[in-house]
């Protein structure tokens, strides 16, 4: 085998890959034992004429396609393993001669992974980031539990107030005409909650059961679905009911009830304990998050568009997975917010990019500062995993984990050597 490279254009190689005569007539004959059941000759078993006389039939190139693919099956992967090649989409393949007793050869014409030039990554400035918990923080999560633990009842006398939660059936029209998803039989709106757009819910403060009441508002101007952005909006609304919420007393009594604690000082620090390290948590990943946008900024990067393309449909992919776990489809959440894929895909493009510059950063330096994965780092990784995924035989879990994704465990080992080495050797800023 005989390999011609070519650097085409900014990401795109060409090779130009012979194959010598004999390989060419070794893949004639696997082609002819693959196929040679399909021919019918006069004076012959099914699949058992000679290659010969099939071929003085049928043609000389009767078993050149599958031949061809035999050949490149084997060449082309060598081929890329030879030059180094890492190709980002399936190649563009031209023969360029092949015949009786001829050399095969063709070319691959494909897009590459990008070169990545990389600017400044060691002591980048970088702003700190905090989320100090506060009382506030505490008692809005107190009232929350409040909130779960209320009793909720008819209330028998009087009309809706803020706070109440008002049973209503409505529906809505846009000059006159009622739209989709615009109605609701005996649904619980609590007033003062925003639940509803602009001021629907105030307008039925002071409503009595069974009043009906016209409720005009106007749809954000964003609001998602095109047919109704900006749209003032009429709603025919029946009160069928008024329910009042009683909440239980924020005391140790209620710390007993909700929790492992005898008193609500417990709770209450235990509480803000939680959210101390779940802040934590969260400036530790958006920290991280900016010393890699960072890293990111000063590089210097040409992705291909098919790139782009492959990180949205895996994005796409991802999101229909989440809607199927919630009982939808694309299709229906499409119908739902206004949008379609095409817009979809614009709204994804930004973050795909994103990704991809990051992941090529994070590679490049890893291999300028010569980082590398252990089987004991690759064994714990997986561990992590496998207890994070609530998994009971652990071992067995594991392993699996080593054999089955022993390469995507690899780049997240190596990525989080590499974001450490650069969390290290920034500067954090006020």
């Amino acid at each position: 085998m005989n390999i011609k490279f070519e650097k085409v254009e900014t990401n795109t190689v060409k090779l130009e890959v012979t194959v010598e005569a004999e390989k060419f007539n070794e893949a004639l004959k696997k082609a002819y034992e693959k196929n040679k059941s399909k021919y019918n000759i006069p004076g012959f078993r099914k699949g058992k004429a000679p290659m010969s006389l099939i071929t003085k039939m049928y043609g000389e190139g009767v078993f050149y396609e599958d031949a061809i693919n035999i050949c490149i099956e084997d060449t082309y992967p060598k081929a890329l393993d030879e030059h180094d090649i890492h190709p980002v989409d399936y190649p563009e393949i031209d023969i360029v001669e092949v015949g009786p007793g001829k050399d095969l050869v063709y070319t691959a014409k494909v897009v590459v992974l990008p070169e990545v030039e990389l600017g400044q990554y060691k002591g980048l400035e970088v702003k700190k980031v905090e989320y100090p918990v506060t009382e506030e923080d505490v008692m809005a999560q107190l009232k929350s539990i409040q909130e779960k633990n209320a009793r909720v009842e008819t209330k028998t006398e009087g009309t809706v107030e803020n706070g109440d939660i008002a049973v209503i059936d409505f529906k809505g029209y846009i000059d006159g005409v009622a739209f989709e998803g615009g109605e609701g039989k005996d649904f619980p709106l609590e007033i003062g909650s925003k639940s509803f757009i602009d001021n629907f819910e105030e307008q039925l403060i002071g409503a009595a059961v069974g009043e009906k009441r016209e409720v005009k508002v106007t749809f954000p101007e964003q609001y998602g679905r095109d047919e109704l952005n900006g749209k003032e909006a009429v709603f025919e609304v029946t009160v069928n009911e008024i329910k009042v919420k009683e909440l239980p007393e924020l005391d140790d009594e209620l710390a007993k009830d909700v929790s492992e604690f005898d008193t609500l000082e417990e709770l209450k620090n235990d509480i803000k304990t939680k959210m101390e390290k779940a802040n934590e948590e969260k400036a530790r990943r958006e920290f991280e998050e900016q010393v890699i946008f960072a890293a990111c900024d000063n590089a210097k990067i040409d992705i291909p568009e098919v790139m782009i393309e492959k990180e949205i449909d895996g994005m796409i992919k991802d999101m229909e997975i989440r809607l199927k776990y919630q009982g939808l489809d694309l299709a229906t959440y499409y119908e739902y917010t206004g949008s379609n894929e095409t817009k979809m895909r614009e709204f994804m493009r930004e973050n795909a990019i994103k990704k991809i510059k990051s992941d090529l950063v994070l590679a490049e330096i890893a291999k300028v500062e010569n980082i590398e994965v252990t089987e004991e780092e690759l064994k714990t990784k997986a561990e992590e995993l496998a207890k994070q995924y609530g998994q009971q035989d652990i071992e067995k879990a594991v392993d699996f984990l080593l054999k089955a994704q022993s390469q995507y465990l690899k780049i997240d080992v190596t990525n989080e050597k590499v974001i450490k080495l650069l969390v290290d050797n920034c500067k954090t800023v006020a």
